[in-house]
């Protein structure tokens, strides 16, 4: 199907983007890779005014340090996230997690903010930025805003970001020594979306694990910590990870869909908990 006709704007730098959200008001839309916009727009499922494409704003993309923390552009490609020597070095888990995206071809496109702004539930990255404690940066005519992962996903497919702000970055901290990570994802078929999903992060010492970190991929309208699991591991042995790992659907919502019924969808999250977090406290 043919778009529904809309203007476009191709702006170089972020307040000139900022500016053409605001004078687009709530009927503008940003494209990033376009991975998400373009099929809504094709199937006329959006019907923007304006589109406003980022993808020539040289200051959205790349990935740097700053101090204890990456920060990532949010127009940087899933493989440029993939390829980055500093995310392999200090955030494996974002590589780990971006290399399950798709397919090649849309991780050669999409990119890193658009997949966080999109929001969807099914997504691979948002848990993995819960987990992670991420940081999002947000520019809007009245300047620059940080927003915690806890409050950047508010619902299905909607984020903390107003129609007239746009993702600049995203900040997240390193692991450091002692860290191990996982990401398992459960699909149909190779590069589908997650029916569940777990992002696992563990601290170990002295032979116990001092904290985990466990983002749920598809349990609910948001991604979710699963927060009983990590209160259960705090102090505990490798040999506690089963049973700590039977409370990770507690206060879950997941749909039931072809895919599978909500109770399967618990099942797995307790079954990917259990072996995501086996592997990052052995790691």
């Amino acid at each position: 199907m043919i778009p529904a006709s809309f203007d476009y704007a191709r702006p170089s730098t972020v307040e000139e983007a900022v500016q053409a959200l605001v004078s687009g008001g709530d009927d503008a839309k940003v494209m990033a890779g376009g991975q998400s916009l373009i099929p809504l727009l094709r199937l006329r499922l959006a019907y923007p005014d304006v589109v406003v494409d980022v993808g020539r704003i040289g200051e959205l993309q790349g990935v740097r340090e700053d101090g204890d923390h990456l920060v990532i552009g949010a127009m940087t490609t899933h493989d440029e996230v993939l390829r980055d020597p500093l995310v392999r070095t200090h955030c494996g888990i974002i590589a780990a997690a971006t290399e399950t995206v798709a397919d090649p071809a849309v991780r050669h496109r999409g990119t890193f903010g658009g997949a966080l702004a999109h929001a969807d539930p099914a997504g691979d990255l948002p848990a993995v930025a819960l987990a992670l404690g991420a940081e999002f940066v947000i520019a809007s005519g009245a300047g620059r805003r940080t927003v915690a992962a806890s409050d950047f996903f508010v619902d299905y497919l909607q984020t903390a970001i107003e129609p007239d702000e746009l993702l600049v970055e995203i900040r997240v901290p390193k692991l450091g020594q002692g860290w191990g990570y996982r990401y398992e994802k459960f699909h149909r078929v190779a590069q589908s979306w997650a029916i569940v999903g777990v992002a696992a992060i563990v601290q170990r010492s002295n032979g116990s694990i001092s904290e985990a970190r466990i983002g749920l991929t598809n349990m609910g309208p948001t991604p979710l910590r699963a927060s009983a699991t990590e209160q259960a591991l705090a102090g505990a042995d490798v040999g506690s990870i089963g049973s700590a790992a039977e409370q990770a659907a507690e206060g879950t919502s997941p749909a039931s869909d072809l895919n599978g019924a909500a109770d399967y969808r618990q099942h797995l999250a307790r079954v990917l908990t259990r072996r995501a977090v086996t592997v990052a406290a052995s790691a």
